[in-house]
Parts: C-alpha cells; sequence; structure tokens
C-alpha cells in the first residue's frame, strides 16, 4: 500500500465552508421562522443536506487514516524505527488514538440520521 495523497486545499476549504453554512442555517431557524415562516423547510434542508455531504467527508477522511495506518502496519513499523524513546512513544499514542477512534463512526451516525430526518419529513409533509 502506498501513502494516500492529500486533497487539494479548494476541497478542505469547500467542506469548510458547507459545514459552517449549515451550522448557520441551523442557528438561523429560529429566527426565520419567526420572520419568515415559509423560509423554514428550506433553510433547513440546505442544514441538513449540506451536514449529510460534511459529516460524509469526515467520515471518509478518517477511514483513509485508518486504512493506511493499519494497511502499512505503521504502529509495527514505528516500534522498530530508530527514533528516541518519547518521540515514539508520542507517534505511538498519536497513531494508536485515531485507529481506535470512534470518530468516523460518530460522522457516520449524523450522516444516516440526517438522511433518516429529510426522509421522515419528505414522507410527513
Amino acid at each position: 500500500m502506498t501513502p494516500p495523497k492529500e486533497v487539494p486545499p479548494y476541497v478542505i476549504y469547500g467542506f469548510f465552508f458547507t459545514g459552517l453554512m449549515s451550522s448557520i442555517c441551523f442557528r438561523v431557524l429560529p429566527i426565520a421562522n419567526h420572520l419568515w415562516p415559509e423560509s423554514f423547510r428550506p433553510i433547513w434542508y440546505v442544514g441538513v443536506i449540506g451536514y449529510c455531504l460534511f459529516f460524509l467527508y469526515r467520515y471518509r477522511i478518517t477511514l483513509k487514516r485508518r486504512r493506511t495506518i493499519i494497511g502499512m502496519n505503521l504502529l509495527s513499523k514505528l516500534k522498530a524505527d530508530t527514533l528516541g524513546t518519547d518521540d515514539r512513544e508520542a507517534i505511538r499514542y498519536i497513531l494508536s488514538s485515531l485507529t481506535v477512534s470512534k470518530e468516523g463512526l460518530n460522522y457516520l451516525i449524523i450522516f444516516v440520521l440526517s438522511v433518516v430526518a429529510i426522509a421522515a419529513d419528505l414522507a410527513l409533509g
């Protein structure tokens, strides 16, 4: 396995702004509902769909990191390296914590629940 390539900055910033826009949409909802009730659902959809895209992207990054660590056997290779004891322990901790983190599952659950919320609203609405 070869190390994965970094994504271009425009992708990183694109998803950053997608997440930011979604966050703003949810925070605007109470105001919009009070001042322009007809705008509530369109704003809510933009927020939920934006979060779906953002969290799916974050989930894929987490999977990519884990697959790299496991696929390249980095933890074992690190143990055999000539780094200083403190350096190796710090790097081992970082890699190990990324490997066992539930961050990816968290993103996946939020994504799935967002899709369920959209489906429920479409079914009810």
